[in-house]
């Protein structure tokens, strides 16, 4: 069972939910030999070997590596125990059911033609409708129910799909379907941290919250001029919740993307650059779930950045982060420099450099819709030439109509 948002173990703790952590770390393979150090109750001590073990597991696992346990870690801890067929899997409204042995559901449904959605590991409304089209397919009873029948249908089926992943190639069908016009879209802008959490604090005066909302703004006016309705997770006067909530929110909105925005800090001082994020799993050899549109994305938009703020490229990382594995759309991260360094505060402390990075995105947004039709340099469009390079491709396609249809 997942604890609650309010349980976080870290280093010097012991008791029952300690001993729970190192049995599933053992299991995991993160703790070899066991518990060492226990208290005078007997009661496992949360030490530092126990510590290095939940890093290797969050570093594996695409989790904030940082040697705590909270709710995220706790939940993908106790996940990770399950192999598909180790128990009945069912959707529970409210309370999704997830682990491992879900991930290898929903990759298993994928595989044969039955689009559970992201493949997350969490065993929601879209998963229950493919598993039931899958059941009903095969002679059995559609009752949502993964059990010993399913597992002995699955088993006797041969992969539909083959040559990658059945869900980046539903992915890219979708994207190539929607076609390249950036009208119409709903893009979902979070602005990170908000309310009473300022987030990194750093030189020049500068809040990771303020800055970040700041961002969100000038993203939103370029957006908007090109046609895209624009959220806002939170504002000034509104918090955004947790990064699950979050999620939920975007999900509600039916968004086509999630872009999500950060600063960082670090106690040293050195630490500088740039990086994105978007939803994969590092292990990725042992697991299907990976968005291949956030990826793109993620690329792109880290690039055109550097090349418009001379920021350190940092690169683009899959994470499984709960805001970009609960979105069922792609989502992406932008980590938008270090407050606590001397060079990227001061470049962020210029209006100019958040312009340069909000155009940054809307091109970077555009280019992952123009798809294979993408020629543009890095860093070369500008706003005012994109509408001109637009404009070009459609004239392009009609003169190509109407020259299919001459021939014709």
């Amino acid at each position: 069972m997942t604890p609650p948002q309010t349980v976080v173990l870290r280093r010097g703790d012991a008791g029952p939910a300690v001993a729970a952590v190192c049995e599933r770390l053992v299991l995991s393979g993160d703790l070899p030999g066991g518990v060492g150090t226990t208290d005078t109750d007997g009661h496992p001590v949360f030490d530092e070997r126990v510590e290095q073990a939940v890093k290797s597991f969050q570093q594996r696992r695409g989790l904030i590596v940082d040697g705590i346990v909270g709710r995220s870690t706790y939940a993908v801890l106790d996940g990770a125990r399950w192999a598909l067929g180790d128990r009945v899997l069912r959707y529970v409204p409210e309370h999704f059911v997830e682990g491992d042995d879900v991930v290898a559901l929903q990759g298993r449904l994928a595989e044969l033609g039955f689009t559970p959605g992201k493949v997350d590991g969490l065993h929601g409304p879209a998963t229950d409708a493919a598993l039931r089209a899958f059941q009903a397919a095969v002679g059995l009873t559609p009752d949502g129910t993964a059990g010993p029948e399913t597992m002995r249908a699955f088993a006797g089926l041969r992969r539909s799909v083959s040559g990658g992943s059945a869900n980046a190639l539903r992915e890219r069908e979708h994207l190539r379907r929607s076609g390249y016009s950036l009208s119409g879209r709903t893009i979902v802008l979070d602005a990170g941290h908000g309310g009473s959490d300022g987030g990194a604090e750093g030189r020049n005066g500068l809040v990771e919250a303020r800055l970040a909302l700041d961002l969100a703004r000038r993203i939103e006016g370029r957006l908007s001029a090109h046609g895209v309705s624009v959220v806002f997770t939170r504002t000034e006067a509104t918090e955004g919740g947790s990064d699950e909530e979050r999620a939920a929110f975007a999900n509600s909105c039916d968004a086509d993307l999630v872009l999500s925005l950060h600063t960082d800090h670090s106690e040293s001082g050195s630490a500088h650059g740039v990086a994105t994020y978007f939803y994969g799993h590092p292990d990725n050899a042992k697991h299907s779930d990976w968005s291949v549109i956030g990826e793109s994305f993620a690329d792109l938009l880290l690039r055109e950045v550097v090349a418009r703020t001379g920021l350190t490229d940092c690169r683009s990382h899959a994470r499984t982060w709960p805001l970009l594995r609960r979105t069922r759309m792609p989502a992406v991260r932008l980590d938008l420099g270090y407050l606590s360094h001397a060079g990227d505060a001061e470049a962020l402390s210029h209006g100019h450099t958040l312009d340069h990075v909000a155009e940054a995105v809307v091109v970077a947004l555009q280019r992952v819709y123009l798809g294979e039709a993408d020629t543009a340099r890095t860093g070369v469009l500008r706003l005012d030439d994109l509408r001109r390079h637009l404009e070009a491709m459609r004239a392009a396609q009609v003169e190509s109509v109407s020259s299919d249809r001459t021939v014709g």
